[in-house]
């Protein structure tokens, strides 16, 4: 049966993540009723993850299966008719056939998320960032984000009671840019964990205050405990910003 990707983005802050869910709107049930819409039967939609609630996402794929094969030039009228009766926060850019074994979650092999803090209120991002006034090191929070490289296990950043059978993660990149009054966290690896790169955020903060020092940093991801890290920065200012999947899928 022929399987396609979907491109997509959306703004999270008023959906219960990604995930379809009861008695809450999510951003896969919002997509689904939209393609059922358009197609004219109930079609399923498989996403790269969930997203928590109010959690953005500039780069999203989800896949569907279909029992009829559609041109690009179709695959394009979808793209425009399924974005006029989505809402304005939620986006479709592309829609490509791939490999029928290929999966929107299981085939990618990294994601990238950033989050935004604001060093400066400002009433047009304050809705997409978490604001913090107060004085940072930046450069420390950098020396602690390549403590990162050095660990696999990251239960100290994990939500607690997840089903996930391994706490394990390959962290590639971790970095902080300031841009103007925007300081921009990226991060990436071959798979987070629930909340983790809020409570990652989190720790790095209280490196910033100089609250803690790199080695307690370092205690921290070692003891394997959350209790033992920072808080989780609000969900508003994060989002996945890429996935990469292998060359061979299409």
């Amino acid at each position: 049966m022929p399987r396609y990707f979907i491109k997509l983005s959306y703004n999270g802050t008023n959906y219960h993540g990604w995930q379809s869910q009861d008695n809450a709107v999510s951003i896969q049930s919002t997509i689904e009723n939209a393609f059922s819409t358009l197609l004219k039967v109930e079609t399923p939609i498989t996403g790269a993850g969930r997203t928590d609630t109010g959690v953005h996402a500039k780069y999203y794929i989800a896949h569907f299966d279909s029992k009829d094969s559609f041109t690009k030039e179709i695959l394009n009228d979808f793209c425009y008719k399924l974005n006029g009766i989505l809402p304005d926060d939620v986006a479709i850019q592309e829609i490509f056939p791939v490999k029928e074994d290929a999966h929107a979650r299981f085939s990618a092999v990294s994601r990238s998320y950033e989050y935004h803090i604001l060093q400066r209120k400002n009433p047009f991002s304050i809705s997409s960032a978490y604001y913090y006034h107060g004085k940072l090191n930046i450069d420390m929070m950098n020396k602690a984000s390549s403590i990162l490289f050095d660990y696999i296990d990251f239960t100290s950043f994990s939500k607690l009671d997840t089903q996930t059978k391994t706490n394990n993660c390959k962290i590639m990149h971790a970095e902080w840019i300031l841009k103007e009054d925007l300081l921009i966290f990226t991060i990436t690896a071959d798979r987070f964990l629930r909340n983790m790169v809020r409570a990652i955020v989190g720790t790095l903060l209280d490196v910033g205050k100089e609250k803690i020092s790199m080695n307690d940093f370092r205690k921290i991801i070692e003891a394997k405990n959350r209790s033992d890290a920072g808080s989780s920065v609000p969900a508003k200012g994060l989002f996945l910003e890429k996935i990469e999947y292998p060359e061979d899928i299409l």
